[in-house]
């Protein structure tokens, strides 16, 4: 009896969730398996741009096409992320490698140190820059490794490097889910399309930051690319002008990931139609003008398929 007793408890509880409250007042949603929510990366700023903590779930609000929804997840700042590290490695880099590995080591310093991350390497090809047997590190050593192991040359795959590194991102452990991207924008090797890239941008719930980094002369640069693909995902696109300006917009993008709150909610929609929901997320507090930053909606799941 006790397998079958421990089977139909594994069966009920797969599609349950699980609403904690922890430490004082109002504490934090956890989830426990769910495969319909939807989950939003969200960063709030005050007026002058400061990031905003210390919100609690009572001070958000989440309408999806205009009907107000309930919050089932909740996980407020610094909460542990998986991290997808895109890093250009086509011949348009060459000269800059040594200085981005800087930068990004210095990106592994400043995020939470129970962050898992991985590194895609692309050119015309595209490949994960850690052995098979490791998904996800947060080992320096590792990870610079995986940022050195060729030198920069070839043609520029970006399309399809983002790709590979959303779909490698849905096999992370944590809720909070980001991929910072460092290139020139341009693209002249991609078997995939731009719009085919930014619908599989827009099925994940992964935050995508993106470093523009290329010589004024480069004729195959492209900011609005990657513009595009940061504001999609609720993200931010950066454009550094010097060597240490990059290392400072890697630290930012850490602390803008530490500082994000991560909220779900079930649709109130029960329709599995596979259509683009829109969604507003709202923040107050204190009586502060607050500015929320995030994905503008999500693709609802299509049969049994799952929108995450």
């Amino acid at each position: 009896m006790r397998p079958l007793i421990l089977l139909a408890f594994i069966s009920l509880s797969g599609a349950a969730l699980v609403a904690a409250q922890q430490g004082r007042g109002e504490g934090q949603y956890t989830i426990a398996v769910d495969v319909d929510l939807v989950v939003f990366n969200v960063t709030v700023t005050d007026d002058k741009g400061r990031h905003v903590s210390g919100l609690k779930p009572r001070d958000f609000h989440i309408h999806e096409e205009n009907r107000l929804q309930d919050i089932k997840l909740f996980n407020a700042e610094d909460a542990p992320a998986s991290v997808g590290l895109i890093i250009d490695n086509s011949g348009s880099m060459r000269g800059k490698r040594g200085y981005v590995a800087t930068a990004v080591l210095a990106f592994e310093g400043a995020s939470n140190s129970e962050d898992e991350m991985f590194v895609v390497i692309f050119n015309e090809k595209v490949y994960l820059g850690l052995p098979p047997s490791i998904p996800f590190t947060n080992d320096l050593d590792q990870i610079r490794s995986a940022l050195l192991r060729t030198e920069p040359t070839g043609l520029t795959a970006l399309y399809d490097a983002l790709a590979v590194g959303i779909e490698h991102l849905k096999t992370g452990a944590r809720d909070r889910k980001a991929l910072v991207v460092l290139s020139d924008g341009g693209d002249n090797a991609s078997r995939r399309r731009l719009d085919d890239v930014l619908q599989i941008a827009r099925r994940s719930s992964a935050t995508i930051y993106t470093i523009g980094i290329y010589d004024d002369a480069a004729a195959d640069r492209n900011p609005r690319v990657l513009r595009k693909i940061a504001e999609l995902s609720g993200g931010r696109a950066y454009f550094p002008d010097s060597r240490n300006d990059l290392e400072q917009v890697w630290r930012d993008i850490a602390g803008g990931i530490r500082s994000q709150y991560t909220i779900g909610y079930h649709s109130s929609n029960p329709n599995r139609d596979g259509r683009f929901r829109k969604v507003k997320i709202t923040a107050s507090g204190g009586g502060r003008g607050l500015r929320v930053t995030t994905r503008d909606g999500y693709v609802a799941p299509a049969d049994k398929s799952i929108a995450r």
